[in-house]
């Protein structure tokens, strides 16, 4: 499932494709259907990213959701000429600047402002907004007994983190995951905070997940293995300090930590 810097690259990349014009939509696949009739030919205003949530709003008021899940996948032709399904297509979106085609989604729906809102309702804050407010996510987390770890992938605690900057966010700030929230002072928590949102900021800019620091190691170039631009994630050993990485499952992931780094 893409983390949340997957999420806003995204809605800056469609961006320019999309917005300011009328949108052809359609649903090759068949299942949107009756809901692309109600946006094809619409202008389109602009595209929202709200954690691992996609908002489409458009000038007739009405509101496009789409959450991608594990298997959800956007395929871009850029030009004027539209190019052949493939696959199934459950949404495409056409204008003289491009095409997009959504797959496999987990929800792709219209709705009103109203639904958005109750969805961005249920979620903790984002950190990759403007106005999130980190006090929620502190007091979220000091109320509960869970491991940090498990409340780190709670959506409801907050917005956009996935299985990889969890495990390097808790890497840096030193904190093992096992951790009860609880026991985490707001000072602890607010660094933690700061660290994850740098971190998904530049994965917005890189449009790739590179937690390391770049002053204190070389990052890979280009297309590069699982584990090589982190510290732990999916690495054998420890890539600070050379300990055995070892991994604990929270939240139904397993989760990398280095013993040495991250002590209980």
């Amino acid at each position: 499932m893409p983390e949340g810097h997957t999420i806003h690259r995204i809605a800056k990349d469609h961006s320019p494709i999309l917005t300011g014009g009328p949108v052809r939509v359609s649903s090759p696949q068949g299942r949107f259907e009756s809901d692309a009739a109600l946006v094809d030919g619409v202008v389109l205003d602009r595209i929202e990213a709200y954690g691992k949530h996609l908002f489409y709003w458009w000038a007739n008021g009405l509101v496009g959701h789409v959450h991608l899940g594990l298997f959800g996948k956007y395929r871009v032709s850029a030009g004027v000429q539209v190019p052949d399904v493939q696959g199934q297509v459950r949404m495409r979106m056409s204008t003289d600047r491009g095409t997009i085609d959504l797959a496999g989604p987990t929800d792709c729906s219209i709705g009103s402002a109203d639904d958005r809102d109750a969805i961005i309702a249920r979620l903790g804050p984002d950190p990759l907004k403007r106005y999130a407010k980190p006090d929620v996510f502190v007091t979220r987390i000091q109320k509960s007994a869970q491991p940090l770890g498990a409340l780190l992938l709670d959506q409801t605690v907050l917005a956009g983190v996935g299985n990889v900057y969890r495990a390097e966010a808790l890497f840096v700030s030193g904190i093992h995951p096992s951790r009860p929230g609880r026991s985490c002072s707001p000072e602890e928590l607010r660094a933690l905070w700061l660290t994850i949102s740098g971190m998904l900021k530049q994965g917005v800019k890189d449009n790739r997940i590179i937690t390391i620091d770049r002053h204190e190691f070389p990052a890979a170039k280009g297309r590069s293995r699982c584990g090589a631009n982190t510290y732990v994630y999916h690495r054998d050993i420890c890539l600070r300090c050379g300990t055995a990485v070892q991994i604990v499952t929270l939240g139904g992931r397993a989760c990398y930590f280095c013993p040495t780094c991250q002590p209980r």
